[in-house]
């Protein structure tokens, strides 16, 4: 029996994510909570650390990671897998100044770290399973 696809019509879910997806797909929810209770702890005043809007972006980017990444894990959805992506990447970018800043080296290294982890979880989210359909 073969199934048809019309364009357009059942292409948002008719995707089975692969592990490799699944494992990027997991990554991004713990880094998203991770990034929940920055927000909760800003610099205090005459230390060097982000500001405040930095900290409320990268939980809001957490929280929208979170429910995204779980969105794309129940239903397949390249939307979704695009979204979290997306969350993922600014998410990153907007803490890389931090391994550049005059902060103590563990925080350098921590920041260092979930970089390479979003970058990680990322490219397995969009890896293909063999025999699966495109994850993009």
């Amino acid at each position: 029996m073969s199934t048809i696809v019309t364009p357009g019509v059942g292409a948002e879910t008719d995707q089975r994510l692969g592990t490799k997806a699944k494992v990027g797909l997991a990554l991004t929810i713990l880094m998203g909570v991770a990034s929940l209770p920055s927000v909760l702890a800003p610099t205090p005043e005459g230390e060097v650390g982000p500001p405040l809007a930095i900290l409320v972006v990268s939980t809001v980017l957490g929280l929208v990671s979170i429910i995204t990444a779980i969105w794309a894990w129940r239903t397949g959805s390249r939307l979704a897998i695009r979204i979290t992506a997306a969350s993922v990447i600014v998410n990153t970018i907007a803490g890389l100044p931090g391994i550049f800043a005059d902060i103590p080296p563990a925080l350098r290294v921590a920041t260092a770290f979930f970089t390479l982890l979003a970058v990680v979880a990322v490219v397995l989210m969009f890896s293909r399973s063999r025999g699966a359909a495109p994850a993009v």
